[in-house]
């Protein structure tokens, strides 16, 4: 066997996560976790998606019979893991701006009350997305078959899941909720982005949705879509402002075809078409057709 000098790397690992600490004015002394926990996650939004969907995305032996038993019991067990992972966020908000510790259970406890309370929307708006991929793709077999294995889908139920944490004030939970989606799917959803019913991503990989993206009814995406940024407007020392509206605004029946890319605080009107692999800056009018060859012929702002 090998003999490796272990020691050594851990002193100097302990070394650098010291150095780190103090560059970030974190505390040395000792206690207990201080952030929420991806793993813990990941099995919280599993138990959910069978609470959810509990004959489609719950075990595999569950019967009609034993549906509302099981819905009951997933549910309480993943809202009180839910609520240790809020708690530790709040928790770690807290060192920035202290609280008593009452205050951070109450408003952990109150957050996650009112996401549980949530949940019966968030399965009808679910139901919608479903529907919407079913009507899209000639190649769905079925609503069943949607929900089983579209990518688009998965990543929209945890965009719903982690929007509801967003407006919760539970940004880092959300955050978290989102990228195990992206880690799966290959499809980036800011959990701050505005979506409405019936929203389909046929495909979807590659597809970028900014934090601040509105969506309308009826929107229909195909992969690698971007709803980005044009700019990052900064401070007068130089520092990124933050939360300022600056992703696209997609309205009802707006269909975006692969490798499309719309950039900054610009509208999409709508029932308008944007053609495959198009570069947008400027907003489109309702009903308008968008394609290469129409804005390679577009006259320039400069042309005599």
């Amino acid at each position: 066997m090998a003999n490796f000098e272990v020691g050594g790397i851990v002193r100097a690992l302990h070394a650098a996560r010291d150095e780190w600490r103090d560059s970030q004015r974190r505390s040395r002394e000792p206690g207990t976790r201080e952030f929420p926990s991806r793993d813990a996650l990941a099995q919280v939004i599993e138990s959910l998606k069978g609470a959810l969907f509990p004959m489609r995305l719950g075990p595999p032996d569950l019967r009609h019979e034993s549906e509302d038993f099981y819905v009951g019991h997933t549910l309480n067990t993943a809202l009180q893991a839910l609520l240790v992972q809020a708690r530790l966020e709040l928790n770690y908000n807290a060192r920035h701006e202290p609280r008593p510790s009452n205050e951070v259970d109450g408003l952990a406890t109150e957050a996650i009350r009112q996401f549980a309370n949530a949940l019966p929307g968030l399965r009808r708006l679910l139901d919608t997305d479903v529907l919407a991929a079913y009507q899209g793709d000639p190649a769905a077999r079925s609503v069943d078959e949607v929900l089983l294995c579209y990518p688009g889908v998965l990543a929209m139920i945890h965009h719903r899941l982690a929007h509801e944490l967003y407006k919760l004030e539970l940004p880092l939970l959300a955050r978290i909720v989102a990228e195990l989606a992206h880690a799966q799917t290959g499809i980036d959803i800011h959990p701050g982005a505005q979506i409405d019913a019936g929203f389909f991503m046929d495909h979807g990989t590659g597809v970028v949705i900014g934090e601040t993206a509105v969506i309308g009814k009826r929107v229909r995406l195909y992969q690698a879509v971007t709803l980005g940024a044009k700019r990052f407007p900064t401070d007068a020392e130089g520092n990124l402002q933050k939360g300022l509206p600056r992703h696209p605004v997609v309205e009802d029946d707006v269909v975006i075809y692969a490798g499309a890319t719309i950039l900054g605080r610009v509208t999409l009107g709508k029932g308008a078409v944007i053609g495959g692999n198009v570069w947008i800056t400027d907003d489109v009018p309702a009903g308008a057709s968008v394609t290469q060859a129409s804005l390679q012929n577009a006259p320039k702002a400069n042309a005599p």
